[in-house]
């Protein structure tokens, strides 16, 4: 024997529980929301009403991005956040 001690075996990680498909759908719906509300172009192609000098068009994209990124937030608790 050259003294040394034999490596240790990588521990195994933990098994998740499965995610029910009432959440995954749930996540599905809201990203999905996400997704197409944007899309509809005639719910937002106006200059008016204006939020500080700016057009109804681009402050209400802007808009989306923050309910987007909250939503996609929201859909990531849904899957993993029970998982923890």
């Amino acid at each position: 024997m050259t003294g040394t001690s034999p490596e240790a075996a990588p521990p195994v990680p933990a098994r998740r529980r499965p995610v029910p498909m009432a959440r995954k759908i749930a996540a599905g719906v809201l990203v999905a929301v996400a997704i197409v509300v944007p899309l509809l172009v005639n719910t937002y192609a106006s200059e008016k009403p204006r939020l500080w000098g700016f057009p109804f068009f681009f402050w209400y994209q802007l808009m989306w991005v923050l309910i987007s990124a909250a939503v996609t937030f929201a859909a990531y608790l849904l899957i993993e956040g029970r998982r923890r």
